[in-house]
């Protein structure tokens, strides 16, 4: 019997848990894993917090150890795929060598979204989305320099607090009237902006950067209203843009991400998809959503293996997800679009832990848990199994 193979397209957590997982649905055949950073597969999230605060060395941020991928024959290859030939079932690498798959599996991630401002090309401004980004950015740091972040999301945030913590003067820029505005309610807002003024962190909100200048590096950020900031250095961490460009040019479905099921298959049979990558209708939400989710990219890994080995699994966890700032630690459980009441549990103005409950017509959607983990735990169940809500019981002091 011929031997299959399966190829994978981006060694990322959804690339990883996708191939592990196929040994685990019993794959018995070839696994090729492509990624183009040269490095074992590594967790991403620490990138912005102990990895850039240099409490964690590489090595610490690998997913599984080397002997895993030989003992489960997973050949990792350093290379960036160019084309896919859907026709002829194969794809074609930078270096022009051409391989055949029977499955193609794509978790090609996604890249940081770019600022198209004068000077954002200059040394010294820089985007954080990879263990070489982070490199960069701390040979470039020094106690008492000036970093200036544009965005105040929690890529922003979580960079912030990591350069308070190896010395640096910092400034964070947001075009929106408040930090996390996109994501959180205005009290969760509130509360991370005090803890970063607390730290040290010059926040400032509804301003929008016009250029950046310097002589060949970055020496100034110049605001909308002529406003000039001193920059040693510039961090941009204003979203990301889901990498689809290899699966467009093969005419694959793409909406803002490459379409998939709930099983994880794309629109040829064939490829399957996962990750930042990927987007899919969630029924629980009644509209087509892409996850930037470390444990969303796991479960649509897991159920793509599935759908490889003939298998039938479908997507259909509550999306979580976390941010460590300083000694906080959120966890989200759900989303929270379309609320329309929050009830606190705690008090965000005074304590340094409390729980936001959003709802919707009484039902509850999701939580932003702060150093609250029986709340995130309560809050995963009760919106999975859609529990009865007891605002009283949601607002009281006494964990549920």
């Amino acid at each position: 019997m011929t031997m299959q193979r399966t190829i994978i397209v981006g060694a990322s957590h959804a690339g990883a848990q996708l191939a592990a997982s196929l040994r685990q649905e019993k794959w018995a055949d070839e696994i090729v894993l492509i990624g183009d950073e040269s490095t074992l597969p590594y967790h991403r999230p620490p990138l912005s917090k102990a990895y850039l605060a240099d409490r964690s060395a590489l090595a610490d941020l690998a997913i599984r150890s080397p002997d895993f991928y030989a003992k489960q024959r997973i050949h990792l290859l350093d290379a960036t795929v160019e084309t896919i030939d859907r026709a002829a079932s194969h794809v074609i690498l930078d270096n022009g060598d051409t391989l055949r798959y029977d499955k193609l599996a794509l978790c090609t991630g996604a890249r940081p979204r770019r600022l198209l401002t004068t000077g954002a090309g200059l040394a010294g401004v820089y985007y954080l989305r990879t263990a070489a980004d982070v490199t960069r950015i701390r040979e470039a740091t020094r106690p008492g320099c000036h970093a200036v972040i544009v965005g105040g999301g929690y890529i922003g945030l979580e960079t912030a607090a990591s350069l308070r913590a190896l010395g640096l003067e910092v400034t964070v820029l947001e075009a929106a009237g408040r930090v996390l505005e996109r994501v959180t309610a205005p009290e969760v807002s509130a509360f991370f902006d005090r803890i970063h003024r607390e730290k040290g962190v010059n926040i400032r909100t509804d301003t929008l950067v016009e250029a950046m200048s310097g002589d060949g590096r970055v020496r100034e950020v110049i605001l909308a209203d002529g406003e000039s900031i001193p920059a040693d250095l510039v961090i941009v961490g204003i979203g990301i843009e889901p990498n689809t460009d290899l699966a467009a040019a093969a005419g694959l479905a793409v909406d803002n991400g490459v379409v998939i099921d709930d099983q994880a298959r794309t629109s040829d049979p064939d490829i399957v998809a996962a990750g930042d990558c990927a987007i899919h209708d969630m029924a629980r939400y009644g509209r087509r959503i892409r996850l930037e989710s470390v444990p969303s990219a796991g479960e649509q890994a897991k159920v793509a293996a599935a759908t490889i080995c003939g298998k039938h699994k479908k997507i259909a966890a509550l999306p979580w997800f976390w941010s460590d700032q300083y000694h906080l630690k959120l966890q989200i459980a759900g989303l929270n679009s379309g609320y329309d009441e929050i009830v606190l549990r705690g008090d965000p103005t005074r304590d340094g832990d409390f729980t936001c409950f959003y709802l919707r017509a009484g039902e509850l959607l999701a939580a932003d848990c702060i150093n609250r983990p029986r709340d995130f735990m309560f809050s995963k169940r009760a919106i999975t199994q859609q529990l009865p809500t007891d605002r009283t019981e949601l607002s009281s002091p006494i964990p549920v």
